[in-house]
């Protein structure tokens, strides 16, 4: 208190301190809303976004499938007198070889399969050949679409698809020019395309053709072709598929049931117990590992129709976290497109984002009965080792893709570098060392003197 206060007897004003920082009474810990905003529009602006978003989504994906394949196997492995682990244990096995294949493939340039796309083709289809050698050739439910060495099958048209994908690629983007002329239009894609695709039908499996042709589609619709020859390229195929539906009475009593909803026998068995999953599984499910359907009563539980398994598991809120997921994916895949700068991987990214979106959509309109029953598995969920390992593989090539979009290649380093920097240890600067071992030094002889000094005076002391 100061001298006039106490001669007036007023008190002195209340002073506030200015180095305290006084909240908003209105938001007390700031613009979240505004910091959350921000923070998204960045990362959605980053250029190493599709690089990383692809990891994530992948990553779910593998992983849901890995939980709802031992799930819905593990009841039918016991009555087989097998672990209850086995579909687990061969998903994973196939997972970590895809794993593998993801992470060479990712590390390959973008040119390498521009290259190797011819050669990727011509393997492509002579595993496929390999399907009608006697003793080799494997067929399921009619279908001769898969190979059989020492016990295990492999499924030649899964990496079909991904060879063609590229082909298609690296051929459109080299005739980009000439695509105009209907000589440089028909030849050679016309001839690849429909050897890929009749060899594929030769084994009269019919999903998987349908998934080339959506293939097909998508890359040809970016690769610029003009519409006239897109539209009748179209009518031409859909003639096609009605002749093969036509000719094929399995195939029509398929529609017919899906159509009219009038089945004879058991035609409807396996689509009817799909819907009745789906309907006891209502809003959040019955819960993980406590389905009914897969104790025997639906056919292929873990391969096309584990949708079913998840929606009646996990509900309806399990089965939008799949749609999300591939919807996510779709998204992330349309993002690369509008973004590379080369039509080779824009092409190649259009026609495996077709074939992967596609097969997944497929697979869950013909659970829900949508569509009638085609026989394709959900990527990266459904059981099976060919399909998990090439559409892993075909994650790896995106990844090597968004890997060149224009300044993801710098983003990813920057953050590989601080996360480097983040973890390391860093030691103690020099300078401040060598103060300290010299500080540490001088003070030894000091105390040795004043030692020496003091032993001098005891025997000074000691002679007098």
């Amino acid at each position: 208190m100061t001298v006039e206060d106490t001669r007036t007897g007023s008190r002195p004003a209340a002073r506030r301190s200015t180095g305290v920082i006084r909240p908003d009474e209105e938001q007390p810990l700031g613009n979240i809303g505004g910091r959350v905003r921000d923070g998204v529009a960045g990362w959605l602006k980053s250029p190493a976004l599709d690089f990383y978003g692809l990891i994530v989504i992948g990553t779910l994906l593998v992983s849901v499938g890995l939980v709802m394949v031992l799930s819905s196997s593990a009841v039918l492995n016991i009555s087989r007198g097998n672990s209850g682990f086995a579909g687990l244990f061969r998903q994973g096995t196939f997972a970590g070889l895809g794993l593998v294949l993801l992470v060479v493939a990712a590390m390959l340039p973008p040119g390498f399969y521009r290259r190797a796309a011819w050669p990727l083709l011509g393997v492509g289809l002579a595993l496929q050949c390999l399907v009608f050698v006697p003793g080799l050739g494997w067929a399921v439910d009619g279908n001769q679409n898969w190979i059989r060495i020492g016990g295990q099958t492999f499924q030649p048209s899964e990496f079909l698809k991904l060879a063609l994908a590229v082909w298609i690629g690296a051929l459109l983007a080299m005739k980009r020019p000439l695509l105009h002329r209907p000589a440089h239009l028909l030849f050679p894609l016309a001839p690849g395309v429909l050897l890929a695709l009749g060899l594929v039908m030769l084994g009269h499996d019919l999903g998987t053709m349908l998934i080339m042709a959506m293939l097909v589609a998508g890359a040809v619709w970016v690769g610029g072709v003009p519409r006239r020859w897109f539209a009748a390229a179209g009518a031409a195929a859909v003639l096609g598929i009605l002749a093969l539906t036509v000719t094929s009475s399995n195939r029509m009593a398929r529609i017919t049931n899906w159509i009219h909803g009038i089945c004879e026998g058991d035609s409807c068995y396996q689509s009817d117990q799909g819907l009745m999953g789906l309907a006891e599984g209502g809003w959040w499910g019955v819960g993980l590992g406590e389905s009914r359907q897969k104790w025997g009563r639906l056919p292929a539980a873990e391969d096309d129709y584990i949708f079913a398994i998840i929606g009646e598991e996990l509900g309806l809120i399990g089965t939008l976290g799949v749609l999300a997921l591939f919807s996510a994916l779709a998204l992330i895949m349309f993002r690369m497109i509008t973004r590379l700068d080369d039509h080779f991987m824009q092409i190649s990214v259009a026609g495996i984002s077709a074939w992967l979106l596609g097969q997944a959509f497929v697979n869950m309109m013909v659970v829900t009965g949508l569509l009638p029953v085609i026989g394709v598995p959900l990527p990266f969920i459904s059981s099976g080792g060919s399909a998990l390992l090439a559409s892993m593989t075909a994650l790896g090539v995106l990844l090597s893709f968004a890997r060149r979009e224009p300044g993801a290649s710098e983003a990813i380093g920057a953050r590989v570098s601080a996360v480097r920097n983040s973890i390391s240890v860093l030691p103690a600067p020099r300078r401040r060392a060598a103060a300290s071992s010299g500080a540490t030094g001088s003070s030894r002889p000091a105390r040795s003197s004043r030692s020496r000094r003091s032993g001098r005076g005891a025997s000074s002391s000691r002679r007098s």
